[in-house]
């Protein structure tokens, strides 16, 4: 018996979706369980990448497919690339499935849970689905029109389909299980798995003694900071703001770390204003996420209030396990800003107030031990809910009796199964 994921992207690459996935996958093999993954042979930041289509990693056999390679720039390409993946990952799948095997599909491509489900059923294995969103919801949820006319509605139906074939669906937070449950899908087939961070590789450090401070010109500066996907989901435009009405105060610095849909449009409108207080810098490898996450004394996250139940900003874990304070743009009623006010660790303000960011902003400042005392709370929870070792835990929990079930359910070779 063997477990095989599916996901559009994987070590090396570094994006959120694929370490994750990493994580899970070389913790079970440490364990000599069987693992496969299969993936494209693309890097989220490099479409033109080529990676081995064969390799092992850390006990892993990786198995990366063909696809196009258009990438993430226009909606064309990128429907391209998984319509592509969507027919490759089918055929690897055929191949690598047997009776009683486990196959766990995330949602990169959107969809490929369907895939998976033909797959499963086919050669009799189990099928489990990893959501981190919830698709076409999203979309709607984001303004394009077409998902909630007809193409959207029968994806609904598609993506529904898969989840109640599956075995057991994990979702990544409370409310995106009720999600699910609202859609039909049975509630004892549903499985909450936070996403999490790795707390040996983060750590908290302080500032003094973070050499990437001064190599980026911050030392002596209070630095809020966001690292990761600056795409649809997040309101960046009230950082903005705040970065404006505190840009004659040159102790406070905002930082971009990383890319996405709207960096481009967020470091133009910051050169157009003249603001010199904003920072940015590209993703930085996971060796260095130890330095760049602890580089802020306090992170921002940011999650539209719309999108509840549907993501769950995972960058909140990095923060956390980096011990600092969270400074989040949404909900306070969503999942991460709950979160904060039981847990003491931050606090939450209202997308497009602008104002009451800059004033919290200001006021954290001027109280650097209240800053470091969120971020020793933050801390604490991390090691209590979200490190890496409790997510590997759990995963292990939910499969090994699916694994055992798919053994007990397979008859040994060369010996026919009893008729019932």
């Amino acid at each position: 018996m063997k477990i095989v994921f599916v996901n559009r992207y994987y070590a090396p690459d570094f994006s959120s979706s694929s370490a994750l996935l990493s994580d899970v996958a070389t913790g079970l093999a440490a364990e000599r369980w069987p693992v496969h993954v299969v993936t494209s042979r693309q890097r989220y930041d490099d479409p033109r990448a080529h990676l081995p289509s064969d390799e092992t990693i850390a006990g892993v056999q990786v198995h990366r497919v063909w696809t196009t390679r258009f990438g993430r720039a226009g909606l064309a390409g990128r429907a391209c690339d998984y319509a592509t993946f969507f027919l490759s990952a089918a055929w690897m799948l055929l191949r690598l499935l047997g009776r009683g095997d486990v196959v766990v599909a995330k949602t990169d491509p959107p969809l490929i849970s369907t895939v998976a489900a033909m797959a499963a059923a086919l050669r009799g294995a189990r099928l489990v689905n990893w959501l981190q969103d919830v698709f076409p919801e999203v979309a709607s949820a984001l303004g394009f029109g077409w998902a909630t006319r007809g193409p959207g509605r029968l994806l609904s139906a598609l993506r529904d389909w898969s989840l109640k074939r599956a075995t057991v669906n994990v979702a990544i937070g409370d409310r995106m299980a009720a999600r699910l449950a609202g859609r039909g899908v049975d509630s004892r087939a549903i499985v909450v798995i936070p996403n999490w961070s790795d707390g040996r590789l983060i750590v908290p450090l302080d500032r003094e003694s973070n050499t990437l401070r001064n190599e980026w010109g911050l030392a002596g500066c209070f630095v809020v900071g966001y690292s990761g996907n600056m795409g649809r989901a997040h309101d960046l435009e009230t950082i903005l703001g705040a970065a404006e009405r505190l840009r004659d105060e040159p102790r406070i610095r905002f930082l971009f770390i990383g890319a996405g849909n709207q960096r481009e449009a967020i470091a133009r409108a910051a050169a157009d204003k003249g603001l010199v207080n904003i920072d940015f810098k590209p993703y930085q490898d996971r060796s260095r996420l130890a330095l760049s996450l602890t580089v802020p004394d306090v992170h921002v996250v940011s999650l539209l209030p719309a999108l509840e139940g549907l993501i769950v900003p995972s960058k909140f874990y990095g923060v956390a396990a980096a011990g600092r304070a969270t400074l989040f743009i949404g909900s306070a009623d969503g999942e991460i800003g709950q979160l904060l006010s039981a847990e003491r660790c931050g606090t939450t303000v209202a997308c497009g107030d602008a104002i009451t960011f800059a004033d919290t902003v200001r006021r954290w400042s001027r109280d650097a031990d209240e800053v470091a005392a969120m971020g020793a709370r933050a801390r604490v929870l991390f090691d209590a809910r979200f490190d890496q070792q409790i997510a590997i835990r759990r995963w292990r929990d939910l499969l090994e009796p699916l694994l055992r079930a798919g053994a007990a359910s397979t008859p040994a070779p060369g010996r026919p199964r009893a008729a019932g």
